[in-house]
């Protein structure tokens, strides 16, 4: 079936859509806890949320288009495999960019939040928002990464039409 790769593809994107929802989530209830707890690590719940609005909104709209998406794409598969290849090459090229983009700045804010961490002396909190950081950009590099290996293996798909 020539629409398998596409199929793949678009399902593991999902699966990944849901597990960031599910992380986003999972950052809200630590969120929770530290803001109960208090302590030294209660800074940690800024960049937890911070990049758990942008976790949950980045899933929701991956999860919500993807039926559509795949619907459209294959059917220009069936009908136009060379107008479908041209599509989603330039679809994909500009995802393939913006992994380089995400990768820089989760790079920077990994470094920025190592940075924080290991700060020395009476700034605790700064401590803290630094492990959040980590912790945040750690997992956000790390489904960014898998996510970058299935768009590279689509592009081998499209590319070999």
């Amino acid at each position: 079936m020539m629409q398998a790769p596409l199929l793949d593809y678009f399902a593991a994107e999902r699966q990944e859509a849901l597990l960031f929802i599910a992380v986003s989530i999972a950052a809200v209830m630590l969120s929770l806890w530290l803001l109960q707890r208090g302590g030294r690590y209660r800074g940690m719940l800024y960049p937890l949320l911070a990049i758990a609005a942008i976790q949950f909104v980045v899933g929701a709209s991956v999860y919500l288009r993807t039926d559509e998406q795949v619907a459209s794409l294959s059917a220009l598969l069936r009908q136009q495999p060379s107008l479908f290849q041209q599509v989603e090459r330039e679809r994909m090229a500009v995802v393939m960019g913006n992994f380089r983009i995400y990768k820089a700045i989760e790079l920077a804010l990994l470094a920025a939040g190592v940075a924080m961490a290991t700060v020395r002396g009476r700034r605790p909190p700064w401590r803290a928002v630094g492990l959040g950081l980590v912790l945040q950009c750690l997992i956000m590099l790390m489904l960014d990464y898998f996510a970058e290996q299935r768009a590279l293996a689509y592009l081998a798909f499209i590319n070999a039409l």
